[in-house]
């Protein structure tokens, strides 16, 4: 059997929370900032949580998180 990998692209981008839940950045903020509303970027600040419906994908990307 071959050994189970981490995406390296989601071990970057991802960390997992103690309560089992995934925090995650915010998408939308990194260029074209010029357009977009004062409001829209503050809203943009900080990390969220990763959907209840995407956990499974997070599961299989990151196998030894416990998920």
């Amino acid at each position: 059997m071959p050994k189970m990998k981490t995406k390296s692209g989601a071990k970057k981008r991802f960390r997992v929370r103690p309560g089992g839940t995934v925090k995650r950045g915010q998408a939308f903020k990194r260029h074209i900032l010029t357009k977009k509303s004062t409001t829209r970027k503050r809203q943009l600040r900080g990390t969220v949580a990763v959907h209840a419906t995407n956990m499974g994908h997070m599961a299989q990307m990151l196998p030894f998180a416990g998920l």
